[in-house]
């Protein structure tokens, strides 16, 4: 195929989001007493949060507004961050039920490993740089490339800080994938292509360790991207895997480092109670490394929730969620701290 520009209203630039207010929705006193009443209707129901859907965690006012940041993520600058739940008074429990609520208002859970996981965790496990099998939410000493996750929609709750770092960066995919059809359509052409991606041990049993799927997508005139450039060159551990092309490898270097400059690109802070939403098909996203302190217990957690959106009614099929898929057979939230 000849690839072409897509969904330019989508663009921008580091200079465009200059401003923290642009893409920052602080929410109210009103609005956090919404959200406590929510929380009591849902716990009335169940205190399984799998149980827990949209029409369980009722938002009067503020669905209004989610329904605007939704719109903003699939048809606009592609990122929020949500500021505002009370992590001095609020305990885990309180804080992911109320993240796992305005997800539901945002979308459908996908599990994100092979553990089931629809509620993650984001910290460091203490795994060594060189496990095949490490993925970059386990993994804090080290920044993560700019990457996109396997789901419409990626949040992200920031319960506790680590000492230092640990910076969100975010940038804007439909640029860079614009940028490189206009100036060097040939690689972008080889990343329509297929392209092997490491399953980081997480395949099926008796499936192979890697699978296939073109970084860039173009589907109903909008543009689907996955890219985890460190999945794909990892996919050449394996002696069954296809052979990256030197095109694809250019390909791959010349987003690192248009990603890389900042020229498209975004660095927030997380505070304790922010949850940051960003649409994976738009923007893709990085952190800077971070130090914890474990004795005094200053521990960076996140937690993380793949969400399948209303908005997108059709979609390729590769993009379809994998509530079928051996990740899904059993469903679980993790817990990886108790609920304090």
């Amino acid at each position: 195929m000849t690839p072409h520009v897509l969904e330019t209203a989508c663009e921008w630039t580091a200079d465009d989001v200059a401003d923290p207010a642009a893409w920052t929705e602080q929410l109210s006193d009103a609005e956090i007493a919404e959200l406590e009443a929510a929380m009591t209707v849902a716990r009335a129901k169940s205190d399984d949060f799998l149980e827990i859907e949209k029409a369980d965690f009722p938002l009067p006012t503020l669905s209004a507004r989610l329904k605007a940041i939704e719109t903003e993520l699939m048809d606009g600058r592609g990122f929020v961050l949500i500021r505002g739940l009370p992590r001095d008074r609020w305990t885990n429990d309180d804080m992911c039920l109320a993240y796992w609520g305005i997800g539901a208002h945002l979308g459908r859970p996908w599990p994100q490993n092979a553990k089931g996981h629809l509620l993650g965790d984001v910290t460091d496990h203490g795994k060594a740089l060189d496990d095949p099998t490490a993925r970059g939410n386990e993994l804090g000493q080290i920044g993560l490339d700019y990457h996109c996750d396997g789901s419409d929609l990626v949040g992200l709750l920031c319960l506790r800080t680590g000492v230092s770092g640990g910076l969100s960066a975010v940038c804007n995919s439909v640029s860079l994938h614009n940028r490189l059809v206009r100036e060097r359509p040939d690689l972008a052409a080889e990343l329509y292509k297929p392209q092997p991606f490491d399953y980081r041990g997480e395949q099926a049993p008796g499936r192979a360790g890697w699978y296939l799927m073109p970084v860039f997508t173009e589907h109903g005139g909008r543009l689907f991207v996955r890219l985890i450039a460190p999945y794909i060159l990892a996919s050449q551990r394996h002696d069954d895997a296809p052979t990256l092309t030197d095109k694809a490898r250019e390909a791959l270097d010349w987003l690192k480092t248009e990603a890389d400059c900042g020229r498209h690109a975004v660095i927030m802070d997380f505070r304790p109670g922010d949850m940051q939403f960003i649409n994976n098909y738009h923007v893709l996203h990085g952190r800077t490394p971070y130090v914890d302190d474990r004795a005094a217990g200053k521990i960076r957690h996140l937690k993380r929730l793949w969400l399948e959106t209303e908005v997108l009614a059709d979609r390729p099929e590769i993009f379809t969620n994998r509530m079928g898929s051996h990740w899904a057979q059993k469903r679980v939230i993790s817990r990886l701290d108790a609920v304090t």
